[in-house]
């Protein structure tokens, strides 16, 4: 099985497993525990889609719900699926998905980006006003560029199931943060209830090198789960997204019950849970926010936290030549975990004067370069990126000082 991307060991995926998928008309192979983006990764897709309007690639960016560019159509008959992300897919056996955005008619958006200097924002809004019909002609072809895909017309065959619920604390996320209340409030014997909307809790915690107790994270993340589990008090729901917060504490799930196109048993694809709670707890993390610069939306750049993921979690090193451009901490334990597999860090770029001895300590002995009070300006590539140019930051971060660098990548 030819996955140039994966690693030869490490993640939480099923090695025992193969899985076959078709991207796009071809077939690549993965492995259970992946998810569509982490195996399209690992089998070296960098392009997952086009840009509206001026067909620039674009590639994966994130983990999880942060991701904007991996929109893909899922399926191929009346159970087809428009719009969901690539990284919130769990990859099974002959999965059929496409990219929202493929479809070229005659070559005309490849000819658009050409052009795109006739091109204006909502150029089309005003010159397909008169005649009045040109709109109705356009308007398919703007739709259709802009990637919304296809609702199918067939009878859904599949069914759809609701529960309602009353309990005591509901808690939403189960990350650290999230499974650490519910242990403490399930120790008072009450009735909880925790809703995550990955297949497996642990969040953050399952992508992390992080060591609690001495053991590593999901060590304690399995002991957490085995614990709530065996509580008759405690009811989990994985694969639960809570889309709504209500008047008197209602929440509203969806939860995914049938990891293919259609359930072929008759059970439920899908189930609403109407959660009544006596308190509410927000545990769901946070995002990370991407730094903007020119070209940012070349594919092969992304988010330091989804680095660390499909290489922790999935097995997966998403290039070989790694530039960090960051403003936290954060990011050195991306550095670290791509260092440990042999890859090379060119340079972490911080805009931070001031950053914490130990990890200055820990990248001299990596043999790997920090660049205080830098920051990227520029990417530059064809259909991928292949180097940055950096610039100086000035003390009150206002203005770049010094000549312009170049680093590939």
């Amino acid at each position: 099985m030819n996955q140039p991307r994966r690693l030869d060991t490490g993640g939480r995926i099923d090695r025992t497993k193969p899985l076959e998928f078709t991207f796009n008309g071809k077939s690549y192979t993965g492995y259970e525990g992946d998810t569509l983006a982490s195996a399209l990764l690992a089998n070296g897709v960098i392009e997952v889609g086009r840009s509206f309007k001026y067909y620039r690639p674009r590639g994966i960016v994130g983990a999880g719900v942060e991701e904007p560019n991996a929109i893909v159509q899922l399926g191929s008959n009346e159970t087809s699926t428009p719009n969901l992300r690539a990284t919130e897919i769990e990859l099974r056996d002959g999965l059929i998905a496409k990219s929202a955005t493929t479809t070229d008619r005659m070559g005309l958006r490849r000819l658009g980006s050409r052009l795109s200097s006739l091109m204006p924002v909502g150029f089309y809004y005003k010159t397909l006003i008169r005649p009045k019909s040109i709109w109705d002609l356009g308007e398919k072809f703007i739709r259709e560029a802009a990637g919304f895909g296809t609702v199918p017309s067939d009878r859904d065959p599949d069914g759809y199931d609701k529960f309602h619920h009353h309990c005591d604390v509901l808690i939403v996320g189960g990350g650290a943060a999230g499974l650490s209340a519910a242990l403490a409030a399930a120790e008072l014997g009450i009735r909880v209830m925790v809703a995550d909307e990955q297949a497996e809790f642990g969040g953050w915690l399952l992508s992390s090198r992080t060591l609690i107790d001495d053991a590593i994270a999901t060590a304690w993340v399995e002991r957490a789960v085995a614990s709530l589990s065996a509580n008759p008090n405690v009811v989990l729901l994985r694969r639960t997204t809570i889309f709504g917060l209500y008047d008197h504490n209602l929440a509203m799930g969806c939860e995914r019950l049938v990891n293919q196109p259609a359930s072929t048993d008759g059970s439920p694809r899908e189930r609403l849970h109407q959660i009544r709670a006596e308190q509410v707890v927000l545990a769901t993390g946070a995002l990370e926010r991407p730094i903007t610069f020119a070209n940012n939306d070349l594919p092969g750049i992304m988010l330091p936290s989804a680095v660390s993921t499909y290489l922790n979690r999935y097995g997966v090193a998403t290039g070989n030549e790694l530039v960090l451009a960051t403003t936290n901490d954060q990011a050195y334990e991306t550095a670290f975990a791509w260092h440990d597999q042999g890859r090379k860090v060119v340079a972490i770029c911080d805009t931070r004067r001031d950053i914490r001895p130990d990890l200055l300590t820990r990248c001299e002995e990596c043999d790997i370069p920090v660049l205080s009070r830098h920051i990227v300006v520029e990417a530059r590539g064809g259909k991928y990126v292949e180097r940055v140019r950096i610039s100086g930051l000035s003390d009150d971060k206002k203005s770049l000082i010094g000549k312009l660098r170049t680093l590939e990548c």
